[in-house]
């Protein structure tokens, strides 16, 4: 079993990254927003009923895939580094698939802001995220979030072996994928 955690700012390319890793690999892609989509219609993910929902379905994902016999999992997280109940969170959910014997890789995406910003509107990103499509609540969420949060981590912070940063300012989807896949022969 794999876990490969596809982490970084919103807008950064998380989901196309893990879609096209998907592809190449066989693994499951299970992208942060999946679990929001589908309770939004209900409760907004910025109330505890929300965050509630959206955890408790990401668990039982989580748990289900270790105790199954897919290949593995690939999921995308937003990941303040400035809040231990982040740090705590992927841990615990790190231990999910370590505790069943598996593998866990670490795959940091960082962007130039710029880029995030116009990548924030991609078609692409609004059809997999209606949540998005709000283009003004979802642009001010970001810069808001560049200002008072630290959602890429410092050189050295995060201390596993299966780890890399990627830099995808210039770099296709399918570039990335394929650094990852061959990086930790996947």
């Amino acid at each position: 079993m794999k876990f490969v955690l596809l982490f970084g700012p919103q807008a950064v390319g998380k989901m196309t990254v893990g879609q096209e890793l998907a592809k190449r690999t066989g693994l499951k892609l299970f992208h942060n927003h999946m679990s929001i989509e589908l309770v939004a219609p209900f409760f907004s993910y910025g109330t505890a009923p929300g965050k509630r929902l959206v955890m408790l379905i990401r668990r039982a994902i989580f748990e289900e895939v270790a105790n199954s016999d897919l290949d593995g999992l690939i999921f995308t997280y937003v990941w303040s580094f400035d809040s231990r109940a982040d740090w705590d969170y992927v841990e615990e959910v790190c231990r999910i698939f370590e505790s069943k014997g598996g593998d866990v890789y670490f795959v940091e995406l960082e962007a130039d802001p710029e880029i995030r910003l116009e990548r924030n509107k991609s078609p692409h990103r609004l059809l997999h995220k209606p949540t998005k499509q709000d283009l003004a609540f979802s642009e001010r969420d970001l810069k808001q979030s560049m200002e008072q949060k630290r959602l890429n981590s410092r050189d050295g912070e995060i201390r596993r072996a299966r780890y890399m940063r990627i830099d995808n300012s210039t770099l296709s989807p399918e570039a990335v994928a394929d650094m990852i896949k061959q990086r930790f022969d996947l």
